[in-house]
């Protein structure tokens, strides 16, 4: 991240100015103004996606802002909440991530995966699919090590046989 480019304004605060603000026009305004300039842009903007109402505006709004992430606390700081009431068509898009050519796109849908489908609604494929993932990215690649780490903590019998058949 460039210097320049931080403001230097704490997570916490932005966090509170996201309640102020929610469900608003400027808030709206705001998510509509891609690109931003400032890191703290970018994480307010991640941390508004997080009060969208409905998985298809959701969705919408990431396609846009998902390619202007360009670092890991942006792409990290996303939480989606109505991705759990959609968890059964959730990985088609999901899939669709993984398939980008731009890294923070790649690792944001690797953190959903871990944070949604190492679980009750796990299933081996998916440990596939981030399994098969080939990238130069270092940040791509330590997403995947941090899956795999979390998948050993929740699904050990799953993720040991894909270490210890080097997978």
């Amino acid at each position: 991240i460039k210097k320049e480019t931080v403001i230097g304004v704490r997570v916490p605060v932005l966090r509170k100015y996201v309640k102020e603000i929610k469900n608003t026009t400027l808030a709206d305004e705001f998510l509509n103004s891609l690109p931003h300039k400032y890191l703290e842009e970018n994480i307010l903007h991640a941390l508004l996606l997080e009060n969208i109402k409905t998985y298809g505006d959701t969705i919408n709004a990431l396609n846009e802002f998902l390619l202007f992430v360009d670092n890991w606390a942006v792409c990290d700081i996303m939480s989606i909440k109505i991705f759990k009431k959609h968890l059964d068509i959730l990985p088609e898009q999901l899939d669709k991530w993984l398939n980008s050519s731009h890294p923070y796109t790649i690792r944001f849908a690797i953190k959903m995966y871990m944070t949604y489908f190492l679980e009750e609604c796990f299933k081996t494929s998916y440990m596939t699919k981030i399994a098969k993932i080939q990238s130069d990215e270092y940040y791509v690649n330590m997403m995947i090590a941090w899956y795999f780490a979390t998948a050993l903590a929740k699904q050990y019998d799953a993720a040991i046989k894909f270490l210890e058949n080097n997978k």
